[in-house]
């Protein structure tokens, strides 16, 4: 794996490209096109491909079993099949890349289940708070995490991106899941940050990756690849990788994963606002590769043309620096 993996971009602000629509406030968001129009799912999956994405996420993040039951009315077995259709599709657009490329390309992009927070399904905004950690279980996280990483390794991902999590408890949860029920395979975990120090639920971003990182070490798993930071504005990334890595020595860094929004802010009333205040994300890829990042994408409002500038960003600093 090169130094640096370029992700992809906002799986919805691309879609919405090939289905002409906002999709926000539709409480399935994307999930709902799994269903409507596997094709516009597939097209945007290429997109992210053409613009030089190393790794592409499945449309899954809203895709729970309780969502597709409530709003598409399907019954458990069928959300499952959808989910693993969406799998599918996501492979078919990577087969589709590669069979285009006449040369073989030194990286077969990597399909990583997207997974997203217990709170994404209770459509009350708590996982951008992560207020459930008080009241819920361990078991009851890891319960509702199961069907959906089942049927996503089942339908065959390389990569399970645990992501937009607000709270160390569930990420403790899932680590330990991973651990002792998934042993072999590969995962990020990536949470919800409110400011440059603090996750979603005020507590300390340094303290919880630190402490997920010792424990991975701890039980021998060497498949925990990254930790870091989605869906935030790109602003408190800096300071939260510096809290991480900054005093450690180079060898015993922590790598590090960052796909923030575009640095657009959403509210309710007003939708997203602020593109041309924007800092391009491609220019802060010099200073997160220095703290350590080792996977670089986009989360909303960042579409294909994103990651094409973050990837020429990432290999012109990987020709300049090699002594990182």
């Amino acid at each position: 794996m090169s130094q640096v993996t370029v992700l992809d971009g906002g799986f919805a602000t691309q879609l919405s490209v090939h289905v002409g629509k906002s999709i926000d406030g539709d409480p399935l968001w994307s999930a709902r096109f799994n269903a409507t129009d596997p094709n516009a799912v597939f097209k945007t999956h290429l997109d992210f491909l053409e613009a030089g994405a190393e790794a592409i996420m499945t449309n899954t993040y809203q895709a729970s079993i309780e969502g597709y039951t409530e709003y598409l009315h399907l019954t458990e077995d069928t959300s499952l099949n959808l989910i693993k259709s969406t799998v599918r599709v996501a492979q078919m657009a990577r087969n589709h890349f590669l069979a285009k490329k006449a040369d073989v390309p030194p990286t077969i992009p990597l399909l990583v289940a997207s997974i997203g927070p217990y709170g994404a399904h209770l459509h009350d905004g708590s996982e951008y708070t992560g207020s459930y950690s008080s009241d819920v279980s361990e078991d009851t996280i890891q319960k509702w995490h199961r069907p959906r990483i089942d049927a996503c390794l089942e339908a065959g991902v390389d990569i399970l991106g645990i992501e937009t999590i607000p709270c160390k408890m569930e990420a403790e949860a899932l680590l330990d899941m991973m651990c002792e029920e998934y042993p072999t395979v590969r995962f990020w975990i990536s949470f919800q940050c409110k400011d440059n120090l603090h996750l979603a639920n005020g507590e300390l971003f340094s303290e919880a990756v630190n402490s997920l990182w010792a424990k991975a070490r701890s039980r021998r798993n060497p498949n925990l690849i990254a930790l870091g930071v989605n869906c935030v504005h790109p602003q408190i990334v800096t300071p939260l990788f510096r809290s991480v890595n900054e005093k450690k020595p180079l060898a015993s860094r922590i790598p590090l994963i960052v796909y923030p929004n575009s640095g657009e802010v959403y509210t309710v009333e007003e939708g997203w606002q602020g593109k041309e205040d924007c800092v391009p994300l491609e220019h802060y890829v010099p200073q997160w590769i220095d703290l350590g990042v080792r996977f670089i994408g986009g989360c909303c409002r960042t579409y294909a043309r994103d990651i094409k500038r973050i990837k020429q960003a990432v290999n012109s600093h990987g020709n300049t620096n090699h002594h990182h």
